[in-house]
């Protein structure tokens, strides 16, 4: 809105605008000392030195860029244009709405359905949002003397007039721009505002060819909500019927916490059950299990003079699992009915002593 409706804040706006930027450094400030986990080793890194790293490799600078009071260069810089389409910078915290939503949508305890409907109204009204601030930027681009030739400077609703439109209330130039492009979006056409110049006329072509495709997007996200089947949706489902079964049981927190994590690591890493490759020839299995095992079992000292055609046979028969870091696997005095191969990470041996 500061690039479309303004060209300098007054006061009040300035100061939220600052209050609003403040509170972005102190979220840039907490990036260094937030925990994260490693996508490789699924292990919670806790030290300020690879946090902070990650966090300067990735969105640091354009964090910073975004938090600049880019309304003061803009009139130190003497007002020039060019200056304020660095605002657009600040779109880039989109993402910091998007990760939230993500997180919601794992969070059982929200319901699934609305917040995606949430997510879809958002998606929705920041669309339109924007598309209202440029089509307001498009006419305040030319000069006062052609303010005749844009789609809000012709506009005129019954008695009222819109021809010298800067001088109108802002909420009311808002409203009026935010109308324009709901129209537009819906593509009902009342023929009461319309593109007037040529600018408006390609801007319109364009935001009308993007809002077929955010139309598809909306239309099969709400039908995707009546038929279960996502990734997201089958894990919620999941964690839900564990935690019954766990609170029936009344299963401790150890093991709560260790059949959580576990599932959590299926989800998040591109973990395929066997079942999935059911349907597939059993030839086509036995290549997908060479191609994918066979150089970390040639390396196993236990394995090392047996022939090609031996190694084929257990390559075949594997299937893999997946552990959290500091997760039990194998006790002593367990009867033991198959092998493991360690594949990735590393394991620890402990040895115990009973008193």
């Amino acid at each position: 809105m500061e690039f479309g409706f303004f060209r300098g804040l007054p006061e009040n706006l300035f100061i939220l605008d600052i209050v609003g930027q403040v509170a972005f450094l102190l979220d840039i400030i907490l990036h260094f000392f937030v925990a994260y986990r490693d996508s490789q080793t699924y292990r919670m890194i806790y030290k300020r030195t690879p946090i902070a790293l990650r966090y300067l490799k990735s969105h640091f600078i354009i964090d910073l860029l975004g938090c600049l009071p880019w309304d003061i260069i803009f009139k130190v810089c003497g007002r020039r244009e060019e200056v304020r389409f660095l605002l657009w910078i600040r779109l880039s915290r989109v993402r910091k709405v998007t990760s939230f939503f993500q997180k919601l949508e794992k969070d059982i305890r929200i319901n699934y359905l609305f917040t995606r409907i949430v997510k879809l109204i958002v998606v929705e009204i920041y669309c339109t949002h924007t598309a209202a601030c440029i089509f307001y930027y498009l006419a305040t681009t030319l000069p006062a003397s052609h303010e005749g030739y844009t789609w809000i400077g012709s506009l005129k609703m019954g008695d009222y007039n819109y021809t010298s439109f800067r001088e109108i209330d802002i909420w009311m130039r808002y409203t009026t721009s935010l109308y324009f492009a709901v129209i537009t979006m819906a593509t009902v056409g009342y023929g009461d505002i319309h593109a007037v110049n040529l600018r408006e006329m390609i801007f319109v072509m364009i935001f009308v060819s993007f809002d077929m495709i955010l139309g598809a997007y909306l239309i099969g996200n709400m039908t995707a909500l009546t038929v279960k089947g996502s990734k997201t949706e089958k894990f919620r489902d999941k964690m839900t019927d564990l935690i019954k079964y766990m609170n029936r049981n009344k299963l401790g927190k150890d093991i709560r916490n260790q059949i959580k994590g576990h599932l959590r690591l299926q989800y998040e890493s591109s973990y395929t059950e066997a079942s999935t490759l059911q349907d597939l020839p059993i030839s086509i299995r036995a290549k997908i299990s060479q191609t994918l095992y066979t150089e970390y079992i040639e390396k196993v000292p236990l394995l090392k003079d047996c022939s090609a055609e031996f190694i084929n046979q257990i390559v075949i028969r594997l299937h893999e699992e997946f552990f959290l870091p500091g997760e039990v696997i194998m006790e002593q005095g367990n009867v033991v009915d198959q092998l493991y191969f360690v594949c990735h990470g590393v394991l620890v041996r402990f040895h115990i002593k009973r008193s």
